[in-house]
């Protein structure tokens, strides 16, 4: 099936809109003036930011829209589940134990790989436990996702309280997430596992509208359901676990984004719905970015203001979801 002549207008439009927010971002503040020497170096510092931007804006928006799709379920996002609360855990957890010189010893790429490593080994035990079992419904899910959240949460307050005040501040730059001090060694491994991880799953993308169907039509219709949900939850844990170790937690994006794509989108086929969410993403995590870097003036993290709007957007839904019924 076609895409529709409106969808590819609002598509086009919504690439437009990145790409004149990107553009604003890598050339704002440059004088007329400036030599090519000066323009060079300051698009290399900023390019690197926007690459961040952009690389957030697609494990964020396939993450949550293939976690919904999988779920039936409009409000649950990756973060609910606790994949957040765990990257904050392992953080207060390794500085504990190791204590903040050895932090600062240990190598970025050493701590992003194990951070990787326990993010998706946990998202695939959720899955034997929460998925495997369908009888489960999606209450149940949000429920032992929030008691999850709220148990890593606690224990990583716990044992914040443990630490010496002066060791806590390493600890902030890992936890907060920050689009201005991205470790570009570790940006550029993310691009390749992202890369790798879409490549190798791009076939069953194609799958996500059956299985929207339920378990057993998708079954009667000859997707091996089970292996499928399988690749699939492994390619939403990876996704998340190179976000959340990229750049920090971001609870209530994804599910702000999602939910603009299935309101400016308002169709059930995911050839349409992936790029719109991750569009849709980029154009506000560059746009917010633009403005918080050169209206307020790194006042603010743009993760305190995606938060801000995303919880409230959160409790809209919730109460929409209570009239409806």
């Amino acid at each position: 099936m076609r895409i529709s002549l409106s969808h590819r207008k609002k598509l086009g439009l919504t690439c437009i809109l990145v790409l004149a927010l990107s553009l604003l971002y890598l050339l704002y503040g440059i004088g007329r003036d400036a030599n090519s020497f000066l323009l060079i170096y300051i698009v290399q510092a900023r390019y690197k930011r926007l690459l961040a931007l952009l690389l957030t804006a697609v494990c964020i928006g396939v993450s949550t829209l293939i976690f919904q799709t999988i779920s039936n379920n409009r409000i649950l996002t990756p973060s609910i589940i606790g994949l957040d609360s765990i990257y904050v855990f392992i953080q207060t957890i390794m500085l504990f134990f190791l204590g903040s010189q050895q932090i600062i010893k240990l190598s970025s790429f050493v701590n992003y790989l194990l951070s990787l490593a326990i993010m998706i080994g946990f998202a695939l035990l959720l899955f034997k436990i929460l998925f495997k079992q369908q009888e489960y419904s999606v209450y149940f899910i949000l429920l032992c996702g929030l008691v999850l959240n709220t148990l890593f949460s606690s224990l990583s307050s716990f044992f914040q309280m443990l630490i010496d005040p002066s060791d806590f501040l390493v600890l902030q730059n890992n936890l907060f997430a920050s689009f201005n001090a991205v470790n570009t060694k570790l940006l550029w491994v993310s691009v390749i596992i992202v890369f790798l991880i879409l490549l190798l799953n791009s076939a069953y993308l194609s799958q996500l509208d059956v299985i929207l169907l339920g378990k057993d039509t998708a079954i009667s219709l000859g997707l091996e359901y089970d292996r499928l949900i399988m690749r699939l939850f492994i390619l939403i844990s990876v996704l998340v676990a190179v976000a959340t170790a990229l750049v920090g937690p971001i609870t209530f994006f994804g599910l702000l984004v999602v939910n603009l794509a299935y309101q400016l989108f308002p169709t059930y086929r995911h050839r349409i719905l992936l790029p719109a969410s991750v569009l849709i993403g980029m154009a506000a995590l560059t746009g917010g970015q633009v403005i918080v870097q050169y209206v307020l003036s790194l006042g603010t993290q743009l993760s305190v203001i995606l938060n801000f709007f995303g919880g409230i957007y959160f409790i809209l839904i919730l109460l929409k979801e209570s009239k409806d019924k």
